[in-house]
C-alpha cells in the first residue's frame, strides 16, 4: 500500500491500511534507541497522536499506518467518557489515561482474571466483537526518549495495551473475538449499546473464542 499522508499543521495525518493488508499481519520490528531519538521516528510518533485523536481513538500502533516498527500510542481522555453512564465505565474499568508512547513492548500477563467486552479496530472500520481479555498486566517497554518504562494496568487500559500489542504482533481483535458475537457497528448501536456483555451472551449464547488471552508470543514485539 502507498502510503499518502495528509499534512496538518506540523503533523501528518496517516491512512489506515484496512484488514487484508500484509503489513497488518506481520510482526513488526523493534528500534533501537538511537533510531527512538531520531527526527523521522520523533516526527511519526506526533502523527500518530495526531491521526489518533482526528479519528477519533483511544490506541494507535505504527503497523496501523502502515509502518511495520513496535510503536504504539494510547490516550483514553475524559471526554472520550462523557456519554458513558457511569455504571457502564464502573463495570469495564475505565478511568482517563494519560498520552504516552509504548516502544519495543513486553506484555505480561498478571493474575488469572479475564474480562469479555466489545472491541472495535480502526483497520476494520464498522464493526465490533465481544473479545476476552485479561483485567491486569505489566508492559515493559521503552518511551519516546528510550528510556525504559514499566507500566502496570487494570481493567480498560489493560485492555487497551493488550489490543494495540496484539497489533504489533500482526494480531488483530477478530484473531481473539467470540465469533458468534461479531457484528455491524449500526446494530451495535442499534441493539447492545446499553446492554451488558452478559444479557448479549444471554441473548445469542456464548459460542467460543478463536484463541485464548494468552495466545500471542509476549516477546519484545508490542
Amino acid at each position: 500500500m502507498r502510503i499518502v499522508p495528509v499534512r496538518l499543521g506540523w503533523t501528518l495525518l496517516l491512512p489506515f491500511p484496512q484488514t487484508g493488508d500484509p503489513v497488518l499481519r506481520r510482526p513488526a520490528r523493534a528500534l533501537t534507541p538511537e533510531e527512538i531519538l531520531s527526527p523521522a521516528i520523533q516526527d511519526l510518533i506526533a502523527s500518530l497522536f495526531e491521526t489518533m485523536r482526528a479519528a477519533p481513538g483511544v490506541g494507535l500502533a505504527a503497523p496501523q499506518v502502515g509502518v511495520p516498527l513496535q510503536i504504539a500510542v494510547i490516550e483514553d481522555r475524559a471526554s472520550y467518557m462523557d456519554k458513558t453512564p457511569p455504571e457502564v465505565l464502573a463495570d469495564r474499568g475505565r478511568v482517563p489515561v494519560a498520552a504516552h508512547v509504548i516502544i519495543n513492548p513486553r506484555l505480561t500477563i498478571v493474575g488469572e482474571e479475564s474480562a469479555e467486552f466489545f472491541e472495535g479496530c480502526l483497520s476494520l472500520p464498522g464493526f465490533t466483537a465481544v473479545v476476552r481479555r485479561a483485567l491486569r498486566v505489566r508492559a515493559d517497554c521503552l518511551d519516546e526518549r528510550a528510556q525504559p518504562v514499566t507500566i502496570e494496568a487494570a481493567g480498560w487500559y489493560a485492555r487497551i495495551l493488550q489490543h494495540e500489542i496484539d497489533h504489533l504482533h500482526g494480531a488483530l481483535y477478530i484473531d481473539r473475538m467470540l465469533t458468534r458475537s461479531f457484528m455491524t457497528r449500526e446494530s451495535y448501536e442499534a441493539r447492545w449499546k446499553d446492554s451488558s456483555v452478559a444479557a448479549y451472551l444471554e441473548a445469542v449464547g456464548d459460542g467460543h473464542t478463536n484463541a485464548p488471552v494468552d495466545a500471542c508470543p509476549s516477546g519484545v514485539s508490542g
